[in-house]
């Protein structure tokens, strides 16, 4: 990923300096300005079009992870009638299909929320973005670090580490902008918002035992509606 990351960084730094982009005017993007010059106006709305549904399918791995969390964290009873989660048990209330459509509907509208906020600027959306996006790597990263000490996998331990440095340093120039830290801020209060809310249920554990127990209950009873 690493190496991926790079070469297209530096690819895109070589094609704007050799074609003479500078700085984007402020509705457009380094990106978008290379994209034209490189193809000019004729195929650049087919590199519009390409680039909205990379978005789009973005957006669609937002609307599963997103709801599939808050699914993971609602509150359900396994068999044994012990309550795992620690959100309220709608937000586990699946269809036939097994998506969560209240935690879906409520991701909806908090994302709209934000997009009226920003006026639907995808430039200041990306600047949030960003930072969040660093801070789940790099706590990904120092995560799989501490794994890989206790594994003694020394291999996996420097890599980990050096990716933690990249990351860390990466979503450090992010910060300068000031404008960010207000993602910083949203991710540790709503940590800080799970974590009492675990704290309150009692510390529960088997998040994985819950999610299979509510899928169960849900096949058992679209067989017994059959």
């Amino acid at each position: 990923m690493l190496v991926i990351v790079g070469v297209l960084t530096l690819g895109l730094t070589v094609m704007a300096a050799r074609l003479k982009i500078g700085i984007p005017y402020q509705n457009s993007t380094l990106i978008g300005d290379v994209a034209k010059a490189s193809v000019g106006h004729g195929l650049f709305a087919a590199f519009q079009l390409t680039t909205a549904l990379l978005l789009l399918s973005a957006a669609s791995s937002s609307f599963q992870a997103g709801p599939g969390l808050l699914k993971a964290l609602a509150r359900t009873k396994h068999s044994d009638g012990e309550t795992f989660g620690i959100l309220n048990h709608r937000l586990g209330v699946i269809n036939k299909y097994y998506t969560p459509y209240i935690s879906v509907i409520l991701f909806l509208i908090i994302s709209a929320l934000i997009c009226v906020a920003v006026n639907a600027s995808d430039q200041k959306l990306v600047l949030f973005y960003a930072v969040a996006v660093y801070m789940s790597f790099l706590i990904g990263l120092l995560a799989m670090a501490r794994f890989s000490w206790v594994e003694k996998k020394y291999t996996s331990l420097i890599l980990n580490v050096i990716g933690a440095i990249v990351v860390g340093f990466t979503l450090i120039v992010n910060l300068a902008r000031i404008d960010p830290i207000a993602s910083i801020a949203a991710a540790l209060a709503i940590s800080l918002l799970l974590y009492c809310l675990w704290v309150r249920a009692g510390r529960p554990l088997g998040i994985s035992q819950a999610i299979t127990a509510r899928e169960s209950r849900m096949s058992q009873t679209n067989r017994t509606k059959l």
